[in-house]
């Protein structure tokens, strides 16, 4: 069972709301860093490539990327997340003030780096290796209770709270707690989440697990359909949110909610990279949500944009240009 087309019409007034609607995201921002070369040879050293350098450049990552989505429609964005003092954090700075994101909300810890993805990236965009900077535990002491109080903070001021949960230490239990504290039927809260953190998200609006996270947190495999409302149903039940929404790469999205359930056909017409596509939902989702849209209407919004971003390499942004004329 499909969930019902979104008019154009309706696809575009929701669109158009979302210019300065102000969103509270909450997750771990990373940097991802990219350099970019051609393999010509192995090494004698070792059987590896000899990547020839090219290029690098810099983009945001995890919830600094879902950030980077919502101001690309033109939201008024407040990120709380955790950096470190170093030089990655500069450069994360420096990339949100480039996309008119304030870092007001960033709480810095001198014991933990900022997350940086290092990709090395042949011409052809094929990954090559992958260097990872980071300190995963959760934000605990002093650190937790500054992140809680940036979201005591900037909630208030939201109109949909978002939360990018990656497991690198933002999301703790009292975070959440706060989050859902600051959550009514006039400011959702939509959780991509992590299975770990599973129990963390009790009284969430939205969960929007994906397709092996959805099987692992109710232990069932899912290829049908009526394997995704099975799983969903059960996924609500485990996380004690009021809606789930399954994203399911190629077999696009499943949502569940007390009032409506069905299936969201995928849309992508080229697949480049789906590195961020998540991100891109979430965000889509949140903005609709904001602008008065129903769940179902949301969904719809959300899986246009995923056929989008995927088309674009590395974590990519939508325009709203480039969502109306999806419809």
């Amino acid at each position: 069972m499909n969930l019902p087309p979104l008019a154009t019409a309706r696809a575009r007034d929701l669109i158009h709301r979302f210019a300065g609607l102000p969103v509270l995201i909450v997750g771990d921002v990373m940097l991802d860093r990219f350099i970019v070369g051609d393999v010509t040879r192995i090494s004698p050293e070792a059987p590896v490539p000899v990547v020839r350098f090219r290029s690098e450049h810099v983009r945001l990552g995890g919830a600094a990327n879902v950030a980077q989505n919502l101001a690309a429609f033109g939201a008024h964005v407040s990120l709380v997340g955790l950096v470190g003092n170093d030089a990655a954090a500069a450069r994360l700075r420096t990339q949100l003030a480039s996309a008119s994101i304030s870092d007001e909300g960033l709480v810095e810890d001198a014991t933990r780096p900022t997350v940086e993805k290092v990709r090395i990236v042949t011409g052809r965009n094929q990954q090559v290796a992958r260097i990872d900077y980071e300190e995963d535990a959760d934000a605990s002491g002093a650190t937790e209770a500054r992140l809680v109080q940036r979201v005591a903070q900037l909630a208030p001021r939201a109109s949909v709270l978002l939360v990018s949960d990656y497991l690198k230490g933002t999301v703790t239990r009292a975070v959440m707690h706060a989050l859902v504290q600051q959550t009514s039927t006039q400011r959702p809260l939509l959780v991509d989440p992590k299975i770990p953190h599973l129990d963390f998200y009790a009284g969430a609006t939205l969960v929007t697990p994906n397709h092996l996270e959805a099987e692992t947190a109710t232990h069932r495999r899912i290829k049908t359909d009526d394997d995704a409302r099975a799983a969903a149903l059960a996924f609500r039940e485990r996380a004690e949110c009021h809606a789930a929404l399954i994203t399911r790469g190629e077999h696009g999205m499943w949502l569940s909610t007390d009032s409506v359930e069905g299936s969201v056909p995928a849309v992508a017409r080229e697949v480049s990279d789906v590195t961020g596509a998540g991100d891109t939902v979430v965000a889509t989702l949140a903005l609709a949500l904001a602008a008065g849209g129903t769940l179902s209407e949301a969904a719809v919004l959300a899986n246009q944009a995923a056929g989008i971003v995927v088309g674009k390499f590395g974590p990519a942004t939508v325009s709203p240009q480039e969502l109306v004329a999806a419809f």
